[in-house]
């Protein structure tokens, strides 16, 4: 969870300069993954309207590749779903 308002969607562009999304979209959806304050965790597509929620690691692999699943039509699915996980940590200076 992040303690201001500068929020993993906000991060969504400067992860997104990082990776050339042209060539990622024909083979690859990619995730940003955050921590949710009532746990579990959310997950959100960069450049596609998909978002899905998880108790668990393992519940957030099943939601995440159904939703690509119902997104796409079975020829345009991506081949591969990669999950970039964000988490912030504070520790004391």
């Amino acid at each position: 969870m992040f303690r201001d308002d500068y929020t993993a969607f906000d991060r969504e562009a400067l992860f997104i300069k990082k990776i050339n999304l042209d060539d990622a979209q024909m083979n690859e959806i990619i995730f940003v993954v955050e921590e949710a304050a009532e746990g579990g965790f959310i997950a959100k597509a960069l450049g596609y309207s998909i978002y899905t929620e998880a108790d668990d690691v393992e519940q957030l692999h099943t939601y995440v590749r159904d939703a690509v699943a119902c997104h796409f039509e079975s020829d345009e699915k991506p081949s591969i779903i990669r999950l970039h996980f964000v988490r912030d940590e504070v520790i004391a200076a």
